[in-house]
């Protein structure tokens, strides 16, 4: 530890160590920041602040991404008085705006800090923003910057809250450096101690991460999640390259780490782990045996086998303050091992459901050896939330005793055990999700009988995360398996769309196996408690019968190919078995997942490109076996199939939609999930994305192919088609053509297009073209679009497509495997579609058809009804419909949305084909 006095104050703890001009930040992929020029830089940020009219005690959100960035701005908004709130987009980035609308009123209209590449991903919700390039102009003067005291707030860190409505932790120089102090001295911390941080910015893990080796005067290396998850053995690789001696991460890493080198063992002389004393494990439940894995393969590494450390912290509690350094000598061979002892300064103690006081470390009382709720006291505990005095009122008790909603006891040695919660929250990877906001979302599909839904935790056998499970009574016939099928699909799609993730268990449920209390809340620990006792086995026998009845029972994969795809597949499913001739879309694949699985396959095979019409038309194992292995018979247009068969189970009648005017139909793909067990659902990709494959000549030209391709699949009517803006119009004519041969067409759907496209398509330039497509592909923000235009319209159209390749955000460009050379392939076969429409003008009638409309692009809803959408009117025989859904343009089928289209899609579906 230093000699020097601790610091009483944050501005004070940088001052003091960039006394030290040798220690400081190395950013992996980016630089080395030395203390001192961090906190040069802070103070030019900190002039640009108040040069930018903030004050001292004002709120700013930072959501700069990368943590270089990320820790300038922080760092400055500390030494301008103004208190930072690090906040980060959701799982669902849709879900971006009401998050940001919740802060704004939260915290009074904060200043934005976001990086310049960030910047444009902000939804306008009327906050101020300015970038941290900007800031770091700031005046170079020596004016006296705002001195703290240090029972100022410093910072405001938030907790998990998915549906907007996360509360902002009160943190203050003294809550954090107590904090600091008591980790220091429980884990024996000095200046030799480099650290490394990979958790993202937002969490308080990295605050800590980046206080604690300043605390000690040592360096500290920071990484992305990204540099972390999408290699777990680089986490190994940071540590013996930077010579690490501290780390942290949740116990789902080291499953990762064990599993990925069991597949990838990696040469011993190429790791040397030697000088690690200490792999602090926290966020969620260390599991002993994944961790006496972890060490086992570690230990030819020379990895000792004391480095793990279990530990306990909260947001509310600067992160981690309770440490069991006594792991690897006395609790190998428990399942999950005591927390350990609290840091100095903090007390713990437990509480009955009375309120009395079963154990304390503050007042020496013995244990009695039974469990309650654990309650904390201590300097680096949080005095409640910002703006929220009804959450911190029952956060505490009458006595000042801070509530953590866990279950524990305490030992005669004053160690801490968890046995569980008091709050109705699943910990995934080390992240907090509250059951009632996935409820509330569950609680809105047709196949779940409203308020009879519960999400609660489970940690099956040898799991190194807590995961999810789901129970749900059928809103119909219990006994009809394809409605009890739709349901089960629909739970799991919506909840990947909302968290990210997808349910261990779904269980069918009658309504008396969903325990309540008194008051008809639902008991989520008793459910847990009842599929652990196998008392719902009966529904997860139910689960699997009615999936494999869908499904088709398990084939195991046969050869090295299926083999080794059936491992890519389970990988990125995050599943068990996977059977070899189930679609990729009816094992739970997304849109997401696709892009994905296409970069896995050519990792693990090799491989340049996977072409995404072969991930679409090949989805299992099997059949992408065969298609990788077999030499294709055909090349270009001889090989090119319009079809895409996204979900084929159901006896109602195929829905057939077409693409947008981008050609492509992976927005489909979560909409299609939603029609499982009821309507086989195809989509209508264009020509041109394939090696060789020619553009359609004439609009007629696609329309014929696509009637053929129908017929195909449905030889014969009634039929029901329909499409996503440019596609409407080429639904029309395809229900044209089937009517004039003769065939009934039932459903002619049109997602928010008027009937005359030809003037809008001449109003496209190829510029205009180009930016559409990659704002379709989140390569820009609607607020780049002004700005972009005027600068690429003089710009060589090659020139043109490279610039929006460039300055593309690099992560969304690995997660498209995007290249300059197929974002031209796109942008030339979205300009066919454009010049196939400026000479397309709608003519004849159909039966009738179905509108559905949004916000439109510019003007108002009805004026877009009126002015624009009646004109249907003019080419049908009997009365449309116009059905007004959510969202806007380019957003009615994003996560967002899609739930509440499917079932407004659905609904008028059977309406018109009974």
């Amino acid at each position: 530890m230093p000699d020097q006095p601790h610091a009483s104050t944050l501005p004070q703890l940088l001052e003091r160590a960039a006394r030290d001009a040798s220690r400081g930040i190395t950013f992996i992929g980016g630089s080395f920041l030395s203390y001192a020029d961090l906190r040069e830089c802070a103070c030019r940020i900190a002039r640009g602040l108040r040069d930018h009219g903030t004050s001292p005690g004002e709120r700013v959100l930072v959501c700069a991404h990368d943590p270089e960035t990320f820790f300038r701005a922080f760092w400055g908004c500390v030494l301008a008085g103004v208190v930072p709130c690090p906040v980060a987009p959701p799982a669902d980035p849709s879900r971006w705006r009401t998050q940001l609308e919740h802060l704004r009123t939260l915290l009074g209209d904060p200043l934005v800090i976001a990086s310049k590449e960030t910047l444009g991903d902000l939804p306008d919700t009327g906050l101020r923003a300015v970038t941290v390039e900007e800031l770091s102009h700031g005046s170079a003067g020596q004016d006296q910057l705002p001195a703290p005291a240090p029972d100022d707030l410093a910072v405001l860190m938030l907790t998990s809250g998915s549906t907007g409505s996360s509360k902002a932790v009160r943190l203050t120089h003294a809550n954090l450096l107590a904090a600091q102090a008591g980790k220091a001295g429980a884990l024996d911390l000095g200046p030799d101690d480099t650290s490394l941080n990979w958790i993202s910015a937002d969490h308080i893990a990295a605050i800590e991460a980046n206080l604690l080796p300043m605390f000690n005067g040592a360096d500290q290396v920071m990484a992305t999640p990204a540099t972390v998850l999408a290699d777990p053995v680089e986490f190994l690789r940071l540590l013996a390259a930077h010579r690490v001696r501290v780390t942290f991460t949740p116990n789902f890493l080291f499953g990762q780490i064990n599993q990925a080198l069991a597949q990838r063992p990696v040469p011993p002389q190429e790791l040397d782990l030697s000088q690690v004393r200490h792999i602090i494990s926290g966020g969620e439940a260390t599991v002993t045996g994944t961790v006496r894995a972890f060490l086992d393969a570690l230990s030819p590494y020379g990895l000792r086998h004391d480095v793990i450390v279990p530990a306990f912290g909260m947001t509310e509690t600067c992160a981690g303050s309770v440490f069991n350094r006594e792991f690897a000598t006395r609790d190998l061979e428990t399942e999950f091992p005591p927390l350990g002892r609290a840091v100095r300064g903090l007390h713990i103690r437990i509480v009955d459901g009375n309120g009395t006081v079963l154990a304390s470390t503050a007042a020496g009382r013995p244990t009695t050896g039974a469990s309650g709720e654990v309650q904390l006291r201590g300097t680096m505990v949080t005095d409640g939330y910002f703006g929220n005095d009804r959450a911190t009122a029952e956060a505490f008790t009458p006595d000042g005793w801070f509530r953590t909603g866990d279950l524990g006891c305490l030992d005669a040695e004053g160690r801490l055990t968890l046995v569980g919660r008091t709050k109705d929250s699943v910990i995934v990877n080390g992240v907090n999700y509250y059951s009632h906001d996935l409820e509330a979302v569950l609680d809105e599909l047709d196949g779940v009988r409203r308020g009879q839904v519960a999400a609660f935790p489970i940690r099956p056998d040898g799991a190194d995360s807590e995961q999810l499970a789901v129970a749900f009574v059928p809103a119909g016939d219990p006994a009809d398996d394809s409605a009890v099928y739709r349901a089960l699909v629909a739970i799991r799609s919506s909840t990947v769309m909302h968290w990210g993730f997808r349910p261990q268990l779904i269980l069918p449920v009658d309504e008396a196996e969903i325990p309540r209390g008194n008051l008809g809340k639902i008991q989520r620990s008793r459910l847990r408690g009842a599929v652990e006792a196998g008392a719902l086995d009966a529904a997860v026998r139910r689960s699997d019968a009615v999936t494999s009845r869908f499904l088709g029972g398990y084939v195991a994969p046969e050869g090295e190919v299926e083999i080794a795809l059936a491992d890519v597949y389970a990988r990125v499913l995050n599943t068990g078995k996977v059977p070899t001739t189930a679609s990729f879309f009816d094992l739970g694949g997304t849109s997401l997942d696709v892009l994905r699985l296409k970069l896995e396959i050519q990792t693990e095979f090799g491989i340049d490109d996977v072409p995404m019409s072969t991930l679409l038309q090949a989805p299992s194992v099997r059949a992408l076996a065969r298609r990788l292995t077999a030499a294709r018979s055909a090349d270009g247009d001889s090989a090119y199939d319009p079809l895409v068969p996204l979900q084929v189970t159901g006896d109602g009648t195929p829905l057939f939609c077409v693409h947008p005017g981008l050609g492509e139909v992976l927005v489909f793909v979560n909409l299609a999930k939603y029609f499982t067990g009821e309507r086989p659902f195809y989509a209508l990709r264009a020509r041109g994305f394939g090696q060789g494959e020619s553009h359609f000549a004439s609009f007629d030209d696609m329309v014929t192919t696509y009637v053929e391709a129908i017929r195909r699949a449905q030889p014969s009517g009634p039929y029901a088609v329909a499409g996503y803006s440019y596609g409407g119009a080429v639904a029309f004519e395809i229900a044209k053509r089937l009517e004039a041969d003769g065939d009934e067409v039932k459903f002619v759907g049109v997602f928010n297009l008027p009937p005359s496209i030809s003037g809008r398509m001449n109003e496209i330039t190829f510029t205009d073209g180009a930016i559409n497509l990659a704002l379709f592909l989140e390569l820009i923000a609607a607020a780049d679009i002004e700005g972009l235009t005027a600068t690429l319209r003089p710009l060589p159209e090659a020139d043109q497509l490279a610039y929006l390749v460039d300055h593309a955000p690099k992560r969304r460009l690995i997660e498209l495997d995007l290249t300059v050379e197929r974002f031209t392939t796109w942008v030339h076969l979205a300009q066919n579609m454009v010049h196939l429409g400026r000479t397309y003008e709608p003519s004849g009638s159909v039966d009738d058809v179905r509108v559905f409309y949004c916000t439109p692009l510019k003007g108002t809803t009805q004026e877009w009804l009126d002015d624009q959408l009646r004109h249907w009117d003019d080419f049908t025989r009997n009365t449309n419909r116009y059905v007004e859904v959510d969202g806007e343009h380019y957003t009615l089928m994003s996560p967002q949305h899609v739930q509440t289209f499917q079932a407004t899609l659905r609904h008028e579906l059977t309406r018109a084909l009974g």
